[in-house]
């Protein structure tokens, strides 16, 4: 038998040269001499533990690594892993993974570059270690990095930097401070901005707005109880976004005044009136911005006006102007309805009269007065609508809310009992030198005799230092009360669900809400100025007629009161850019104010002189009824007699001349009377529709005063001139003691008529810039002249619409009437007519035998049309009728084409 040649068997185990936890000693006893490792292993054992101590963030194992000189033989530090990420970017991929473990990463990252590892290096992406640190790491090794030779304008693969990571379209919730970093760093490097850069801060600004634009919605639908539908779509936030820039330049006439051709134009039946009118007014849902109504009823009129005769045009804007009276009588309460008719009333007026074409022959016809009527109207109910709300609010709110209950409490007049208050003698006591060391700078001097009377309160031209502050429109509209004055024995007595009390933050959040809409809403800004201007009016009037007819207020503690109150009004016109004449209204209740201040002060005929001279828009009687109904404090001074038989003077002398002023007053308004008789018995003799006869003594006076309004009016248009130079119309002299609050300022409409299309710029509290502005005019303990004024500088703003005049097929389904609108839904079925007896009038029936062909046809030289009213231009407006006026299809004349 043959021997066996089979040799020894190695049974040794091998070394493991990727350990799953490396460990220093284990790594060390394996680089040992003892342990026969071929250098390719020993470098395998090296990189392999060097990439785990990169991904667990293992610094001990990490600076054995790079300190033992066994192991820094293999060292390697450009060495990628499988996914070809160098080391540095192993350790910052790890980075939130366990949140405990990231300074022992950041750690490792500075000790990897200490090394010398190059920062550089990308991966198959093209990605960087600064591209991971972007995202994953803290700004600190960000900012370790770029310090440290990392380029900030490296790019990967698909053109990114580090920045564009972060901040592609919107920047990374939490790396605001990363993308600040990295953004300087750019810089620094020669970097200007790029296209991703300037898109992302073009959207991130837009969503901005649009997120403070849906804020400001919220509350103003809140405050107004307006419903969400009013606002459109997500598609309308964008579109009014895009429509912000405007045109600053007005259009051209070919614009404005389109060709004579049926592209231009909407044709309809007379006939097809009621539904047009059913369907494009009355069943019309009001939203933001929507001009269909006043575009359809131009090219409407221009089919009439330019195609047909004057009947037709006479009862399309009759009945168009009915209807839309109608539609806002019965949504008087609504806002929404209002302003939307308001503002196409204002469209549909500035498209007719920039019409050349059409302008003169309506405005013959007196079609063009009749909108301007209606815009009068619908003007007047937004104003009566902000009247009835603020009525609810003024005694709450401006008469009765003391801002500085504390400094009057301790006030006592003559009148008043007195027993109650000696249950707080001794807290009164312990305070009194308190009280009499907080004697406010400012307050009238007291007499030996007046030594021991309360302090009186600070007078109303030094406000406290928070009165009417408010920094932004979200604390305006929060509506946050002021803490409760209550003393802790009423607090007993509280109920705990009753509201906190009134205050003229309350009037402020509504006020800015309306104002917001009607910007919002594209409303002209001189409508929106003289809006503000007429309810400033009737405020005002209403203050001085509650001050002056309740003898709560005839003092001086509820005069300072209600003059810091009315101060915090100021303040919001000046707040919300409005002209520094919309607050001008109150100078009748400032000097009724400081009348009470200071009349029972004055003690020498001279003083009483002086002081009279100074109150210019009191008259003698005003003064009279407020000394004679005073309220006087607790040993407080009394006005002489002399003073008052002066006064009494006074008053007989100004009640004479308000007998002489009524008496011609009356003669004014019977001659009125005389001449609108004479113009209806003349009116067929008349020249012209709008031509009134007016006497010679008063031509002159009216055209001033008209003239002088008008050209205020224009002023606001003109960009060269600052707002703060308009004034409104003045309201007539009071001839007794009390104001006209229902007097109506004359509405006034710019001589352009391109600028009846101009809508306004974004309200303060949308527009960055200026509500940085109001900010910090309004942080300041005083009121300033810098501070008032702040808003009444420069121009007012104004732009015109890109899509004024757009108009799309859908306008044809309100056009072909409500009837006929459910073929844009369904298919149309045809279905007999129920009334087959009854025919069309006589004026507009077919002359044509044949019926199959359904074609309706007007022969207008045989055939006199005949209006669908029974008296087309002569209504219940006062106008006289045109029915042998010239009719309208004259295409030859040039002046009418």
């Amino acid at each position: 038998m043959a021997s066996s040649s089979i040799g020894p068997v190695d049974l040794t185990v091998e070394p493991n040269l990727q350990p799953l936890y490396p460990t220093p000693s284990q790594i060390s006893d394996l680089l040992s001499p003892s342990v026969s490792l071929a250098p390719s292993q020993k470098a395998e054992l090296v990189t392999h533990s060097l990439i785990r101590a990169c991904v667990f963030a293992d610094i001990n194992l990490l600076s054995f690594l790079l300190s033992d000189s066994q192991a820094q033989t293999y060292v390697d530090l450009s060495k990628h892993d499988e996914d070809s990420l160098g080391l540095i970017s192993t350790a910052i991929l790890g980075f939130g993974s366990e949140s405990e473990r990231d300074i022992e990463r950041e750690e490792c990252v500075r000790l990897l570059v200490s090394e010398g590892c190059d920062v550089n290096t990308s991966d198959y992406a093209g990605w960087t270690p600064l591209h991971y640190a972007a995202l994953l790491s803290p700004p600190t090794l960000v900012s370790f990095l770029v310090t440290h030779g990392s380029s900030p304008l490296a790019l990967s693969r698909r053109g990114l930097t580090p920045l564009d990571i972060v901040t592609a379209h919107s920047t990374v919730p939490g790396r605001e401070d990363v993308a600040f970093l990295l953004e300087e760093a750019m810089r620094e490097a020669g970097w200007k901005g790029g296209r991703m850069e300037d898109q992302r801060r073009s959207l991130e600004k837009r969503m901005r707005r649009l997120g403070k634009r849906r804020y400001v919605q919220e509350e103003v639908e809140k405050l107004l109880g307006i419903s969400p539908k009013w606002w459109g779509d997500e598609d309308m936030f964008f579109s009014l976004e895009s429509d912000e820039e405007g045109d600053e330049d007005a259009l051209s006439d070919s614009v404005l005044t389109p060709p004579p051709d049926f592209s231009t134009m909407l044709v309809f039946s007379p006939m097809s009136l009621p539904d047009i009118f059913q369907s494009l007014i009355t069943d019309f849902p009001p939203s933001l911005r929507n001009a269909e109504p006043a575009n359809a009823l131009y090219m409407l009129a221009r089919f009439a006006c330019l195609s047909c005769d004057h009947n037709w045009i006479e009862d399309l804007i009759i009945g168009a102007t009915d209807t839309i009276e109608d539609v806002f009588f019965n949504h008087a309460e609504d806002p929404t309805y209002l302003i939307f008719w308001l503002y196409n009333t204002t469209i549909w007026l500035h498209l007719m009269r920039c019409d050349n074409a059409i302008s003169r022959t309506c405005d013959a016809l007196g079609s063009l007065a009749l909108i301007e009527e209606i815009l009068n109207s619908v003007f007047v109910f937004i104003i009566r609508f902000a009247e009835r709300r603020i009525d609810a609010l003024l005694d709450a709110a401006l008469l009765d809310y003391s801002p500085l209950s504390s400094e009057f409490e301790s006030i006592q007049f003559e009148s008043e009992w007195s027993f109650l208050r000696t249950f707080g003698a001794g807290k009164k006591k312990a305070n009194g030198a308190a009280s009499s060391a907080n004697t406010v700078r400012g307050a009238p001097p007291m007499s030996p005799t007046q030594a021991s009377r309360p302090p009186s309160p600070p007078p109303s031209g030094t406000s406290p230092p928070n009165a009417g502050t408010f920094a932004s429109f979200r604390q305006t509209l929060s509506r946050a009360r002021a803490p409760s004055s209550a003393t802790p024995l009423q607090s007993l007595f509280n109920d705990p669900q009753h509201p906190p009390p009134t205050s003229p933050k309350d009037m402020i959040s509504f006020m800015t809400a309306l104002h917001t809409l009607l910007i919002l809403s594209g409303i002209n800004p001189a409508l929106i100025t003289q809006f503000w201007s007429q309810v400033m009016y009737w405020t005002a009037c209403e203050i001085f007629n509650r001050v002056l007819t309740r003898k709560k207020y005839i003092c001086r503690s509820r005069a300072v009161q209600i003059g810091m109150n009315l101060g915090v009004i100021e303040e919001w016109i000046s707040s919300m850019e409005l002209p520094r004449g919309v607050g001008s209204h109150f100078a009748p209740v400032h000097d009724l104010l400081n009348w009470l201040q200071c009349s029972s002060s004055i003690t020498e005929f001279a003083n009483l002189i002086a002081t009279i001279q100074t109150m210019k828009h009191l008259n003698p009687l005003q003064m009279r009824r407020s000394v004679r109904d005073y309220k006087y404090e607790v040993n407080e001074g009394r006005m002489t007699e002399e003073c008052n038989q002066y006064l009494a003077q006074l008053q007989k002398d100004w009640e004479r001349h308000r007998v002489k002023m009524g008496v011609e007053q009356l003669r004014k308004e019977l001659g009125e009377r005389e001449r609108e008789r004479d113009e209806s018995v003349n009116v067929s003799a008349s020249p012209s529709l709008h031509e009134v006869p007016i006497a010679s003594d008063q031509s002159s006076s009216i055209s001033q005063e008209g003239s002088a309004a008008q050209r205020s009016i224009d002023a606001l248009f003109d960009r060269t001139q600052e707002k703060l130079l308009w004034e409104p119309a003045k309201a007539p002299d009071p001839l007794g003691e009390l104001l006209d609050s229902r007097f109506m300022l004359p509405l006034l409409l710019p001589s352009d008529p391109r600028m009846l299309g101009a809508l306004p710029t974004k309200p303060p509290s949308l527009d960055d810039e200026k509500r940085a502005g109001v900010r910090l005019s309004m942080d300041g303990s005083s009121r300033s002249e810098s501070r008032a004024s702040f808003g009444n500088r420069g121009a007012m703003g104004w732009r015109f619409s890109k899509q004024l005049r757009d108009i799309g097929p859908t306008t044809l389904q309100y056009v072909d009437g409500s009837r006929a609108a459910a073929r844009w839904t369904r298919p149309v079925e045809l279905e007999p007519e129920e009334d087959e007896g009854e025919k069309p009038p006589p004026a507009y029936a077919s002359d044509d035998p044949d019926e199959e062909t359904g074609e309706l046809k007007i022969d207008t030289e045989t055939v006199h049309l005949t209006a669908l009213t029974r008296a087309p231009s002569g209504r219940s407006r006062g106008r006289a009728s045109v029915a042998n006026g010239t009719p309208i299809d004259q295409r030859g004349d040039p002046s009418i084409s």
